[in-house]
């Protein structure tokens, strides 16, 4: 899928100990890559945890906040590639460390591309954001990468913000126009709403889904009229990896960013999902929480994926239902004995592959 581009590359990944991360490393471990990882100790518990063991990648468990530890980290390992996923990534949880979530997701993206300043050979670095970037307006409409930034809470506004010093950093020292001199190219991937097995975090649906399943307990469903862009976690690492890809080739052209998401047709609200998941796991049932005094999170979100499939020749493989199909019989095989969870993530990779 990616012409062997990563192959025996040293590819340096920030937040590689998080749910997306730890599927990243093992996708780029199985595509021949040499990965560095930069990230917090693994919550409890975690994906990573649980497939370690399988890994060789070379693990620094350090705050991306230490600008001098992280350059030192970057300098030492000269990467061919830099994927940049580490965050604080809830948005209830931006409401409870609103400056903590600033400092993760803005200084820390600054102090990786500082870093990137110092790096004498060329690299292709993909600063991974979110679909929540965009100034929502909540009406029925698919956000174009040229859309205005906005940020209604902490998190989208420290996302929205690390954009803005991306295009700073780019177009004051990693200008296309200049590749020659620096050698760098940097590019923003936007995407969301990730879906898939492995994901144990709080105060994220899916997770929640799974607790209540597996207990046999009732799930409590907020905003179950809210609006998503459902996608299995592999969809949005493909776009990822076929964006380096296309950097390695023509490091001028794909400097600029990009929104991986689903087809149209996939956004569905939240209640949906959650029927579908109950629907495959078997059984299952579910309450609506009463959200008088919640903190504000946007109603309805699509994302534009014309320049995606037009420049990359990349587009969604796996529907939403085949998404939440996957992600809740992940769960499910993970709960048999003797159970593989690795295995169950590289049976997943080579289905996506196919």
């Amino acid at each position: 899928m990616f012409q062997n581009t990563f192959k025996n590359k040293k590819v340096f990944l920030t937040g590689h100990t998080g749910f997306k991360g730890t599927w990243m490393t093992i996708w780029l471990e199985l595509l021949g890559a040499k990965v560095m990882g930069y990230a917090l100790k693994p919550e409890t518990p975690s994906l990573f945890n649980y497939v370690k063991t399988h890994l060789k990648v070379e693990s620094v468990i350090h705050d991306i906040r230490d600008k001098k530890k992280l350059e030192q980290e970057i300098l030492a390992f000269q990467p061919d590639f830099i994927f940049h996923l580490a965050a604080q990534p809830l948005v209830r949880e931006s409401y409870k460390i609103p400056v903590e979530t600033f400092e993760v997701n803005v200084i820390g993206t600054a102090n990786l591309l500082d870093a990137v300043r110092k790096l004498k050979k060329e690299c292709a670095v993909v600063i991974v954001t979110t679909d929540k970037v965009y100034e929502n307006i909540e009406k029925d409409y698919a956000y174009k990468e040229h859309d205005k930034l906005g940020g209604y809470d902490p998190y989208s506004a420290s996302k929205a913000a690390a954009e803005i010093i991306t295009e700073s950093y780019r177009l004051s020292f990693f200008n296309p126009k200049e590749y020659s001199k620096h050698k760098k190219s940097i590019a923003t991937a936007r995407a969301g709403n990730v879906i898939g097995g492995g994901d144990y975090a709080a105060d994220r649906i899916v997770p929640d889904i799974f607790r209540a399943l597996s207990k046999a307990t009732i799930i409590n469903v907020r905003n179950p009229k809210a609006i998503r862009p459902w996608q299995h976690v592999l969809e949005p690492l493909s776009g990822y990896l076929t964006l380096a890809a296309a950097m390695k080739k023509d490091p001028e052209k794909f400097a600029t960013a990009y929104n991986f998401g689903p087809k149209l047709k996939d956004a569905r609200d939240v209640e949906e999902l959650v029927k579908h998941a109950i629907k495959t796991w078997g059984k299952g049932n579910y309450i609506l929480e009463n959200q008088k005094n919640a903190p504000h999170e946007a109603g309805t979100l699509k994302l534009n994926i014309k320049k995606a499939k037009k420049e990359l020749h990349w587009k969604p493989k796996w529907n939403s239902d085949v998404a939440i199909e996957k992600t809740i019989n992940w769960y499910k095989g993970s709960l048999t004995k003797g159970n593989d969870k690795f295995g169950l993530c590289v049976k997943d990779i080579e289905e996506y592959l196919k």
